[in-house]
């Protein structure tokens, strides 16, 4: 059974944030706490350890209580290097990731994610929503086997940065949740505002 102390919960923030305007996205405030840090609370309740991946400002995140590791990968290589940075230092059997600026994901995710996985022996579980008739796949929300590493380092390497690319070299299972809302998220000023009302 994959239990919480079993995974450990790997907060993204170690984007461009080039939609808003290159601002460090995980520090801009959100209800007076920056959003990375709503993430990180979220997700303590959810995993056993955690760990937030960023490239800039690392001493106001390391101020977060969590450690903080950079990308292993030069020139801010998405979200799969992020993916990277926490597999090498994670000792958890899984890893699970959530991207900085969408505070108000489910309080669920984790256990259900969880739950697919081991239902369908999946090396890789993933959040999908249904959005006008349409799934709506979020990958950035994921739970992965530790052991994917190595296959993580080739395909980087490979120069593949696609999220769907490498999760088509797996067995990865998507996990539909109700509410489209709780996977909002802030790549704007505009959107953090919305966020805010």
């Amino acid at each position: 059974m994959v239990v919480p102390e079993h995974i450990t919960g790997l907060v993204l923030a170690g984007g461009r944030g080039s939609r808003m305007g290159g601002v460090d996205k995980g520090l801009q405030n959100h209800r007076g706490v920056p959003l990375a840090l709503h993430a990180l609370l979220r997700l303590q309740l959810q995993v056993g350890a955690l760990m937030i991946n960023a490239n800039r400002n690392i001493s106001a995140y390391e101020a977060f209580g969590a450690p903080v590791w950079h990308d292993p990968i030069e020139n801010f290589a998405g979200p799969l290097a992020g993916f990277l940075a926490g597999l090498e230092h994670c000792e958890t059997p899984w890893m699970v990731t959530v991207p900085c600026d969408t505070p108000d994901f489910p309080e669920d995710l984790v256990a259900r994610l969880a739950e697919a996985a081991e239902r369908d022996d999946a090396e890789i579980a993933y959040a999908t929503t249904l959005e006008d008739g349409r799934e709506q796949s979020h990958p950035v929300f994921c739970l992965l086997r530790h052991e994917l590493s190595e296959s993580l380092v080739a395909f980087l390497h490979g120069g593949g940065r696609k999220i769907d690319a490498w999760f088509g070299q797996h067995k990865a299972v998507g996990v539909r949740f109700p509410d489209p809302s709780a996977f909002f998220n802030a790549n704007t000023a505009a959107e953090l505002a919305q966020l805010q009302r």
